[in-house]
């Protein structure tokens, strides 16, 4: 473990690498209404839709108080991120993870992370992936539908061909079930058996990412093109 604080946020950035995310020590970032200093920024990026969280490292003997998780939570509001993680060894006080339940604050520690990195990354990674999925389906409705039409999101009505809103209807599907955590489980709507076949099964988490991701980054990318 890290003898200081410097070594600490140093090693917990190379873990965020080490799952493949980008990860930036000592960053000052702007905000709504201040600026904020934060010990990493780790952020991923995905056909131009960017992901951001917020690390705050607390290398202390004591236990992190409420406190500490309300101003990160505020400091997450006015930067505009999507996560902020607060991570120490010595633990948390009841009341700090009381203030963080139900909210898009992660308190834990770095050895956590690192031994149950498969786990947590892949739970973040569904609260992503559904915030995505939630984005695009906003974006493809305010599109008209000759737009979507011409521009390929859709087909004619009567023809087969690529649908955005079959794409989101099948993701979110997928994640409600993957949020259950009852695994396995096969796919239900009409759309996701002709798309899967009856006799699929999806059996983790990661199952369920490995499918998912292919089909939002593609609805993603021709939201992009309709765009321009």
């Amino acid at each position: 473990m890290a003898a200081d604080w410097d070594d600490y946020q140093e090693e917990a950035a190379a873990l965020f690498r080490s799952m493949g995310l980008d990860a930036v020590t000592n960053v000052t970032i702007q905000g709504v209404r201040t600026t904020h200093d934060v010990d990493v920024v780790v952020k991923s990026h995905h056909a131009g839709f960017g992901v951001t969280w917020l690390v705050e490292c607390k290398h202390w003997k004591s236990a992190v108080s409420k406190l500490h998780v309300l101003a990160l939570r505020e400091i997450v509001s006015d930067a505009g991120a999507d996560r902020g993680i607060l991570l120490c060894e010595a633990g948390f006080q009841s009341g700090a993870i009381e203030a963080a339940k139900l909210t898009n604050v992660l308190v834990t520690s770095l050895e956590n992370v690192r031994l149950t990195a498969g786990s947590d990354l892949a739970s973040m990674r569904l609260r992503e992936l559904f915030d995505r999925v939630e984005s695009c389906r906003q974006m493809y409705w305010d599109i008209s539908k000759s737009e979507r039409i011409a521009k390929g999101l859709r087909a004619e009505v009567g023809e087969w061909g690529y649908s955005g809103a079959r794409s989101i209807e099948i993701c979110v599907e997928l994640l409600t079930r993957a949020f259950r955590g009852s695994y396995p489980f096969g796919p239900e709507s009409l759309q996701a058996l002709i798309e899967f076949g009856k006799d699929h099964q999806f059996h983790s988490v990661q199952d369920v990412i490995a499918t998912i991701l292919p089909i939002v980054e593609e609805l993603e990318a021709r939201l992009k093109a309709a765009a321009v």
